[in-house]
């Protein structure tokens, strides 16, 4: 008996596009909605976050996965996101399923009150029994302001919800210590630590943005989060429910015992580097007791021009990053008071405050299972 829970789905590209015709696989699609249909049956509510647009629309605006550029797919995305929703939609009917569409943006993660906002749409959806196909608004991004892969958009939907399984269908039956082409690569059915496997997760498909790292990267962020992440192979007559059972292969990537609060869960899951701070060893190790705030004197270092309510990366002196916390001021002001220690801040900036750069209620230290980023040359 499968307990009832909240599941978030990632479909890969390569799984609803054909590689070669770059039309939809409606056949992969029959038997994703069908057991889509079993999991709610049983109770669960069940959330798509679905890749293939940019896929789909390539062949309309005559590009191939090898030649477009990014103006290429964010047309390519425009032309494919009504095909993707149209063949959803024709499969989704026979089996009486009601879907949505939700483009997301960077912003909408990292924004605080646009998390909110979102949350609360995906939510009612699922109030209403609709099924959201959530994907990110490929045709208006660029480089510079977009998530890049749909692994980690979907570990940030998933921590958004608080769904207890994240599945990654992809074309591969899971992890592998190695290249999975080596011969004497072994499969890995269970991960805790998704550091040790890093190193062995190069490369991504053709026609995706993300490959075995994304989804490590996904799946510690999901796990930090109190959620399960299964990564299995998508071809397969019960691709969800056959992987919740147990009944075929698959990587399991543990959920933490003890999750962070949705509060400390959205500082730390960072799809972007806003900015960062580097502070001495002591001020680093005198955060992890959680109690101390980063005051202006504690910085030694800065990088990145950020704003007020950007969450900061925060190393020390030998690099390491050791916590993440929400910035009360622009990086303008910071360097106006770090610059000029001895004048009074209220002085400096012309309104009260205290002066605290990051505020202890607003400041994480991270654990030793959290992916660390590394420090910008500027603060290395």
């Amino acid at each position: 008996m499968i307990d009832k829970r909240n599941i978030v789905i990632k479909i890969g590209s390569a799984l609803l596009a054909n590689q070669d015709l770059l039309t939809p696989r409606f056949g992969f699609l029959q038997r994703l909605m069908e057991d889509v249909t079993r999991l709610r049956a049983e109770g669960h509510d069940v959330i798509l976050c679905s890749s293939g647009s940019v896929a789909l629309g390539l062949r309309i605006v005559g590009e191939t996965p090898e030649t477009a550029g990014v103006s290429d797919k964010q047309a390519a995305a425009a032309c494919g996101m009504p095909l993707l929703l149209n063949a959803y939609k024709q499969v989704g009917h026979e089996f009486g399923l009601e879907i949505a569409q939700v483009l997301l943006t960077l912003d909408d993660f990292e924004d605080h009150r646009r998390f909110l906002n979102t949350r609360n749409t995906v939510h009612r959806l699922l109030e209403a029994g609709v099924i959201p196909i959530i994907n990110e608004n490929d045709s208006i991004t660029t480089e510079e302001i977009r998530v890049g892969d749909n692994d980690r958009l979907a570990a940030k939907v998933a921590q958004m919800i608080g769904a207890k399984d994240l599945i990654i269908l992809t074309g591969v039956d899971g992890l592998y210590d190695r290249n999975p082409d080596d011969p004497d690569a072994r499969f890995v059915p269970e991960v805790d630590d998704v550091s040790e496997y890093m190193a062995a997760t190069q490369g991504k498909s053709t026609l995706g943005t993300g490959g075995m790292a994304t989804k490590l990267q996904a799946a510690n962020m999901a796990q930090e989060a109190g959620c399960t992440t299964w990564i299995a192979q998508g071809e397969a007559d019960r691709p969800l429910s056959s992987v919740l059972s147990g009944e075929r292969r698959a990587t399991r990537i543990i959920a933490n015992p003890n999750p962070r609060s949705g509060w400390d869960s959205w500082i730390t899951n960072r799809l972007q580097m806003a900015g960062s701070l580097c502070v001495s060893n002591a001020v680093a190790d005198a955060l992890d007791g959680g109690a101390r705030s980063v005051r202006r004197e504690d910085v030694i270092s800065m990088d990145g021009d950020f704003t007020r309510g950007d969450v900061l990366h925060i190393y020390d002196g030998k690099g390491i990053e050791r916590a993440r916390g929400l910035s009360d001021f622009t990086s303008e002001e910071i360097r106006v008071l770090t610059n000029n220690p001895d004048t009074a801040a209220e002085q400096l900036l012309g309104y009260r405050t205290r002066g605290e750069i990051i505020r202890s209620a607003n400041l994480v230290p991270l654990d030793t299972r959290h992916l660390l980023w590394d420090a910008p040359e500027a603060i290395a």
